[in-house]
């Protein structure tokens, strides 16, 4: 049963950051007001594929709930559908995990599932706070603190699977990893500081897009550069930290799992500094953007899987 666990969560795992990159892309492309209502969309389960498909007065009926005049646009309309269909998919799946930790680890190792459980508590909680995103038409605040609950989801996630590897070796060589576990923890802190950070310019380039328009996305960056300039400086620690990291894991450890585990975190955080530089320069594509978070979420990924492996007697437990 553990086993069977183990593939299911991690597969879990994978559709998470998979949503979270569908939510970047729906952020990216303008299209979170796709659907003006929730949990329908215009009215409907299955959202029209033509304005003729909606009332003649579709504007007047959605618009005075969100407060102003609605455009339909059907590509907008479809992608935050997906974006729904996934979220709920996710929720799935998660349930099927909660009931699979209970069956493999409720007698054993009951915190597995209490894990589990709490991560679809938030689950609900996010389909909540979508809602709320929704009704309050993208409230910035609202928008990052639904990134947050989704990263915190993604983390649960990844603590419960791990904890079900316990006992087995991944690690070889010596034990003192205090200092590797104090940079890793400082990698985590400031990568997720950045994350968030990355939410709010992208509500500054929501601002300066309403404010410029769609034509003018060269200069969509003066309106949030010095937000830019510090989220790269930000990029730069963040590679120093996990440079360092490289290097202590890789002289220090035999594993291939360790070493390969902090090569593509180092990787990855290479590529992502350079897409922010590509961003940047090039007036905030939308199709990088959502690639440029997922990036971000798997490097957070990798380290909080680090930084648990190498945790004093955590193979003893």
């Amino acid at each position: 049963m553990g086993r069977s666990f183990r593939k299911f969560a991690i597969s879990t795992v994978i559709a998470v950051i998979f949503l979270i990159f569908v939510g970047g892309f729906v952020r990216a492309t303008g299209s979170g007001m796709g659907c003006p209502d929730w949990p329908r969309c215009f009215g409907m389960w299955v959202p029209p594929t033509s304005v003729d498909q909606l009332p003649v007065n579709y504007q007047e009926v959605f618009g005075a709930k969100l407060k102003g005049e609605v455009e339909f646009n059907a590509v907008k309309t479809w992608t935050e559908y997906v974006n729904r269909l996934v979220g709920v998919s996710v929720g799935i799946f998660i349930f099927i995990t909660v009931i699979l930790a209970f069956r493999a680890y409720f007698k054993t190792e009951k915190k597995i599932f209490y894990i589990c459980l709490l991560a679809f508590v938030l689950v609900a909680y996010e389909g909540w706070l979508g809602a709320k995103v929704v009704a309050s038409e993208l409230a910035p605040g609202l928008i990052t603190l639904h990134m947050v609950v989704a990263v915190c989801i993604l983390a649960l996630l990844i603590w419960a699977v791990l904890k079900s590897y316990q006992g087995h070796p991944l690690t070889r060589g010596t034990e003192k990893t205090a200092d590797i576990q104090f940079l890793l923890m400082m990698a985590l802190f400031v990568t997720i500081g950045q994350i968030v950070f990355g939410t709010q310019i992208r509500e500054g380039i929501d601002h300066a897009q309403r404010l410029l328009g769609d034509h003018n996305r060269d200069m969509w960056v003066n309106e949030v550069k010095g937000k830019v300039i510090f989220h790269a400086v930000l990029s730069v620690i963040i590679l120093v930290l996990q440079g360092l990291i490289y290097k202590k894991v890789k002289g220090r450890f035999e594993s291939r799992i360790l070493k390969s585990f902090a090569a593509w975190a180092l990787i990855l955080v290479i590529t992502e500094v350079v897409s922010g530089a590509v961003l940047g320069l090039a007036g905030f594509p939308a199709m990088l953007q959502p690639l440029h978070l997922t990036f971000s979420v798997v490097i957070v990924s990798i380290q909080f899987i680090l930084y648990f492996v190498l945790s004093p007697g955590i193979h003893d437990q």
